[in-house]
């Protein structure tokens, strides 16, 4: 029988579902001090960080069956800070997150697969800004005492989902690659 789990931190049910994959899994609850998910972009060549305050997700999933199981997450839109008021001003309007239309990014897993050793893939379904791709993220799981850390960073076109519309859909000023890395630590209930 599969567990549920509900967490309060999106890429967290990612790299939860990643570190059940290899080891009898208990139960785990979210660091939040310890947990984060950034993303770079470049403007003019030199990049630019930012990252979302909230996320949550929920993970269904057995430990001798990691094949079997499943991750929803979601990230508030809303939550992005850049940490330059200008910018962060922008980021939830139209031609960026549209966070008026569109309040949440998702992702839906539709495959674990372990690749041997720490290191494990998650396919699924990412939506942002109405627009969706199949996407494969690759998450590393590490021991630190009683907790796991699990770490990973995915590459993806913004156009593809339309972030940086309109005047801004023209790569030269800011590049179309964005990287989304998270760091995500848990310790065991």
């Amino acid at each position: 029988m599969s567990k549920v789990v509900s967490l309060p931190r999106t890429l967290v049910a990612l790299g939860l579902a990643a570190a059940c994959a290899g080891s009898a899994w208990a139960q785990q609850a979210l660091v939040p001090a310890q947990s984060q998910i950034e993303f770079t972009a470049k403007q003019m060549g030199v990049p630019i960080k930012g990252h979302f305050k909230k996320f949550d997700g929920k993970v269904a999933f057995d430990p001798a069956k990691p094949q079997a199981g499943s991750v929803q997450i979601g990230i508030d839109m809303g939550s992005a800070t850049m940490g330059v008021k200008e910018n962060d001003a922008e980021l939830p309007k139209a031609d960026w997150f549209n966070v008026a239309k569109f309040p949440r990014a998702e992702f839906q897993s539709t495959a674990i697969k372990p690749l041997g050793g720490d290191k494990y893939e998650v396919s699924g379904k990412l939506s942002i800004k109405g627009a969706s791709q199949n996407v494969q993220l690759p998450v590393t799981i590490a021991k630190s005492g009683a907790n796991l850390v699990a770490t990973g960073t995915l590459p993806i076109k913004r156009t593809a989902f339309k972030v940086g519309d309109g005047d801004w859909a023209d790569t030269s000023m800011v590049a179309d690659e964005v990287s989304v890395a998270f760091k995500i630590t848990t310790a065991s209930k």
